[in-house]
């Protein structure tokens, strides 16, 4: 296991390096062995994902496989989206990201052991949970490429976008896309809790669903401002920020406090 983190960690970073080397050079980045060291990086890390995760006993679902696997799927997404839309400036910063969150879950070893395999309906709603923030969180992305594109435009350095950068037009219809998907995705996961779980306003699971509702609140007010006032901007970014920020605390922040500083004592 020591190798093949190892392994990941450093593909991760020699994409992140190969890309943002490059970033504002005339040419553009090396996207051809960025994805080289792309492509090897996230066949590592499933491999590392089967391992950590599908344990003998049941699923290791502790704080950071799940984010090591939510980093897996965005990276995987950012990875495929930039042979069709550039995202060099976001890339060094996803890879990077990934490369953090495996270092995480290789020196904090926690361990939170699940049957999904006895609950189907469970399975049902970690899944859609899981697709809704690793696309909520990819749209918070692509509103940083947002507000960094409008920055350089308002300050007239618009001789910096350079190929290597997306049209402004493109990036916030991507951006629309995903904030759409992802709020379906995430009402389907609040409904399919409700539905099928019986604990999702119980106390120890009570503060992971309102904060869960009041982002799904922001969300949908985004959305329908866009759709009927034309809302765009300052004002949707900080939207979007706000709504990756509480689905973070709502999905990561307690179990952040049980299983690593309360489970390191």
């Amino acid at each position: 296991m020591f190798w093949l983190n190892l392994l990941v960690i450093l593909m991760y970073v020699s994409a992140a390096t190969s890309i943002s080397s490059r970033l504002f050079h005339q040419k553009g980045p090396q996207h051809k062995l960025a994805a080289v060291f792309a492509v090897i990086a996230l066949t590592a890390h499933l491999y590392l994902l089967n391992t950590t995760i599908l344990t003998e006993p049941g699923q290791d679902m502790s704080m950071t496989n799940v984010a090591s696997l939510i980093a897996w799927l965005i990276s995987l997404s950012m990875t495929l989206a930039s042979f069709s839309l550039s995202s060099a400036l976001l890339l060094p910063m996803v890879y990077g990201f990934s490369a953090l969150v495996v270092l995480l879950q290789w020196t904090l070893p926690v361990h939170h052991i699940m049957f999904l395999q006895m609950q189907p309906a469970l399975v049902s709603h970690v899944t859609i949970a899981l697709l809704a923030y690793g696309c909520l969180t990819i749209a918070f992305l692509y509103a940083l490429q947002l507000s960094y594109i409008n920055y350089r435009l308002k300050h007239r350095q618009a001789s910096l976008l350079h190929s290597s950068l997306p049209p402004l037009m493109r990036v916030e219809s991507v951006l629309f896309k995903l904030l759409l998907i992802g709020t379906i995705l995430l009402t389907l996961s609040l409904l399919s809790g409700f539905f099928f779980l019986d604990n999702m306003l119980a106390k120890n699971q009570a503060h992971k669903t309102v904060l869960s509702c009041i982002a799904w609140l922001v969300y949908v007010t985004v959305l329908i401002g866009h759709h009927r006032y034309g809302w765009r901007g300052k004002r949707v970014v900080a939207s979007t920020i706000a709504g990756a920020i509480l689905l973070t605390l709502a999905y990561f922040g307690s179990r952040f406090v049980k299983e690593v500083i309360l489970g390191r004592f």
